[in-house]
Formats: C-alpha cells, sequence, structure tokens
C-alpha cells in the first residue's frame, strides 16, 4: 500500500541535514553515508553522492538523473547478493 497523498515523502531529518550541510559548504564530492534505506530520494539531492548501508557494506549511489527522484535509497543497494543458479545436476552424473 502506497503512502497517503496528503502526506509529505518521507526522508529521514538526519540526511536532510547532511545533504542541506553539503549544498551550503560545498561538500559535492563526499558520499553522504545513508542508513535509512526507506527515505525517499528529493530534488535538492541532485548531483550529490550518497553510500547506502546494505546491512554489511556501504554502496556508492550517485543522484545524476531526475528519474531517480521519488525512489527509495534502498532500491539502488541491494541487500542480497545473487549467485547464480546451480548447474544441472542429471548432465553431471553422466
Amino acid at each position: 500500500m502506497s503512502r497517503s497523498a496528503w502526506k509529505p515523502p518521507f526522508c529521514h531529518p538526519s540526511i536532510l541535514k547532511s545533504v542541506n550541510n553539503a549544498l551550503n559548504k560545498g561538500f559535492v564530492n563526499m558520499a553522504i553515508k545513508v542508513h535509512s534505506r526507506a527515505s525517499v530520494i528529493l530534488p535538492n539531492c541532485l548531483g550529490l553522492k550518497f553510500a547506502v548501508y546494505n546491512g554489511k557494506d556501504y554502496i556508492p549511489v550517485n543522484v545524476n538523473d531526475q528519474n531517480m527522484i521519488g525512489h527509495k535509497f534502498g532500491e539502488f543497494s541491494p541487500t542480497r547478493k545473487f549467485t547464480g543458479h546451480s548447474g544441472d545436476k542429471k548432465a553431471t552424473r553422466r
């Protein structure tokens, strides 16, 4: 179920504070560490670099595209590593 239309998009206050500090002080090239994967990417995040935590590592995310606005940070840092499907066991027995 989606969020109610009358509510604003959720973004953790610490992310907003870090984005404002980066824009005001000119720290555009430094990555902002994000633990809140449920936070929405806002328009003032354009051109910034983020490091989104996936439970083990920080995955670098560059917000360069207008299409990323409105998506959540967690969409760009997968938490599970796909190792591939196992081979056909019947073929190995022959």
